[in-house]
């Protein structure tokens, strides 16, 4: 796999919903841990199931996956991540300021702004905190769908931006005066957004035309803010073995065939893998583990055999 092929430390998945974002995302932080990486596993999308596909109950703190060694997992969730933001602000103040004025903090802080903000803290914070980092060799983001995600990774300009001309303002963000370090850090991360050396973005699509032009406006907007390294991955591709005997399946085996040799100019320059679809659900550690594989049949499932039925010959 190319997009796998000397990561860097941040790998991020993105696509249209329904492309097999997770899937890949967590495929992929299976086959590094097995490497012996120390790999963290990160959701921002808040329809997140990546707990869902390892059977485990993660939320919004870092948990260790215990089938796999050596990979832990996190799901930000925007809405308590939002209570945690305003604490952050509020507790310092509460007794320290009158009371009319705290409660004017906390109506500022109660829209859906400070719910993405607070969202976008903790993302801002896994991709500076170096001693985070420093626990470990890669950190996977299966992001939410392309729109939300393309938001996410402007936003680090955006504030530090707007913090810049603004120091003495407020906004969803809190009381902006004195807020140099969140301008720093956030800085910071559009530094690691768009060096190569440190972050990758994978592209993820279906082979199918929709899917394809919607990567490729994502690909031009993330490329326009610095984010130049790009892997493309086209997820399901029905094989052509499959299409021999079936004329349904011919159909769509042409159909798919003409949407990746049609894809958008702008996408045929970005390495590109391209995964066949399976038979069987992507769920659990072994059935992940075979996406990247030339097997056809995820692990068997042991059932029991019926009790015989009295009275029948054996």
């Amino acid at each position: 796999m190319l997009f796998l092929q000397n990561p860097p430390t941040f790998l991020f998945f993105t696509g249209k919903g329904g492309v097999g974002k997770t899937s890949l995302s967590c495929a992929s932080a299976i086959h590094l841990a097995r490497q012996g990486k120390k790999i963290l596993l990160v959701s921002t999308d808040p329809a997140s199931n990546v707990g869902q596909v390892f059977s485990q109950e993660i939320g919004n703190k870092i948990t260790a996956i215990s089938t796999v060694a050596g990979l832990s997992a996190l799901e930000i969730d925007p809405q308590q991540a939002a209570q945690q933001y305003r604490e952050r602000i509020v507790g310092p103040v509460r007794g320290a300021l009158p009371d009319d004025v705290v409660k004017g903090i906390e109506e500022q802080l109660s829209g859906a702004c400070t719910t993405e903000i607070a969202a976008f803290d903790e993302f801002t914070a896994l991709l500076t905190d170096a001693t985070l980092i420093a626990d470990y060799d890669h950190i996977i983001f299966d992001t939410a769908p392309t729109g939300h995600t393309i938001r996410l990774l402007q936003l680090p300009g955006a504030w530090s931006g707007f913090i810049e001309k603004n120091p003495e303002g407020a906004s969803c963000l809190g009381p902006l005066a004195g807020l140099e370090k969140q301008r720093q850090r956030y800085a910071e991360a559009v530094k690691a957004l768009s060096d190569p050396e440190r972050t990758r973005l994978i592209l993820v699509a279906r082979a199918q035309k929709t899917t394809l032009d919607e990567v490729a406006r994502a690909h031009e907007e993330l490329a326009a803010i610095g984010l130049s390294r790009q892997n493309l991955v086209i997820n399901g591709v029905l094989p052509e073995s499959e299409a021999v005997h079936d004329a349904l399946a011919a159909a769509i085996h042409r159909r798919e065939q003409a949407a990746i040799a049609n894809m958008p100019a702008v996408l045929r320059d970005l390495p590109l893998d391209q995964l066949p679809l399976k038979a069987f659900n992507l769920v659990g550690v072994e059935a992940l583990s075979s996406l990247f594989s030339d097997r056809d049949e995820a692990a068997p499932v042991v059932v029991d055999a019926p009790a015989k039925p009295v009275g029948l010959p054996p």
